[in-house]
């Protein structure tokens, strides 16, 4: 019995191998939009594509940026410098793209840009913060992927969204982890309901990656910064123990991060060029084989795995 499961098993993912390595044709006329192109994921990204011979269209928040990512690609990529928390922004760059795709249609839309609030806990944040994380990595990818969506349809193309293993299992980081859970659903339902107009949804979840948002000297500092904007009394209940325990923890777990991005943009690419892509990508081991596993585990377990070497405030009771 155990053999035959295991060659069903076996023949399962020979199936799936051979059928994940069609890729589509006539990959130099497919245009893709990327948003976040400055560096980390977006910029290899972009990068890499250019290479397949696609036509990139990279958004990138600042001019310099733009710049650099010009002089290491070919001439097929254009850069534009459009945000997407501003609708008026957003429909710039839809009518930026709807030039040069033509009657073709929009092949391809990655939202990769996204932002992190300190890596602190959830009570330390003040709620300009909130809005702002909220504001760029869900209602931004929501407006954005509205606008492009009947440039997309054209073309039977594909939406590429960015979450992270923290939307899968939250236990850091409420408000990006919110915000995460929310593209998490927001792509489930639109895979479902644009499913008879041909255009296919992948969802992309990082593990812990070295980027821009993850550099260690910035985000140390910026725990620091708000630990001293917290209240005296949300001070007391914590203990200056409590901060300086959770400070070396980050520490620790930021010089743990992936520095292989290739990880992360090799899955954006297959999602991309792939005949049959998959519906999600967890990128990264400790996504593949560690938090994937947690999330099927009971709660009560997976927080014990999770918080069992937290250190405890002050006034814990």
């Amino acid at each position: 019995m155990w053999l035959y499961l295991a060659a069903l098993v076996g023949l399962y993912y020979l199936l799936r191998w051979y059928r994940e390595r069609q890729v589509v044709s006539d990959l130099r006329d497919k245009y893709v939009f990327i948003t976040g192109c400055d560096s980390g994921f977006g910029n290899l990204l972009a990068r890499q594509l250019d290479l397949r011979g696609l036509r990139v269209l990279a958004a990138c928040l600042t001019e310099k940026g733009a710049e650099q990512l010009r002089d290491q690609t070919s001439d097929r990529l254009e850069t534009g410098i459009p945000g997407v928390t501003k609708t008026e922004s957003i429909s710039a760059a839809t009518e930026w793209v709807k030039e040069r795709v033509g009657d073709r249609g929009l092949w391809g839309l990655v939202n990769n840009a996204g932002i992190f609030h300190p890596l602190c806990c959830t009570e330390w944040l003040k709620i300009e913060t909130y809005v702002d994380v909220l504001k760029v990595n869900l209602i931004g990818l929501m407006e954005v992927t509205l606008s492009m969506l009947p440039l997309v349809r054209k073309a039977q193309g594909r939406i590429v969204n960015v979450s992270s293993i923290l939307g899968r299992v939250a236990f850091f980081g409420g408000v990006y982890c919110s915000s995460k859970y929310g593209v998490e659903a927001f792509s489930d339902v639109l895979r479902r309901e644009l499913q008879h107009f041909r255009v296919k949804i992948s969802i992309v979840e990082p593990g812990y990656f070295r980027t821009g948002m993850t550099d260690l000297p910035w985000s140390l500092g910026r725990i620091k910064q708000a630990w001293e904007e917290v209240p005296a009394h949300i001070k007391e209940a914590y203990g200056q123990k409590f901060f300086d325990a959770h400070h070396n923890g980050v520490k620790q777990g930021l010089l743990r991060c992936s520095t292989n991005l290739n990880l992360v943009t090799d899955c954006m690419e297959h999602a991309l060029i792939s005949v049959h892509p998959r519906t999600r990508y967890s990128a990264g081991w400790d996504s593949q084989f560690f938090f994937i596993p947690l999330s099927y585990l009971p709660t009560s377990l997976a927080d014990y795995i999770l918080t069992r070497s937290w250190p405890k405030p002050a006034q814990a009771v």
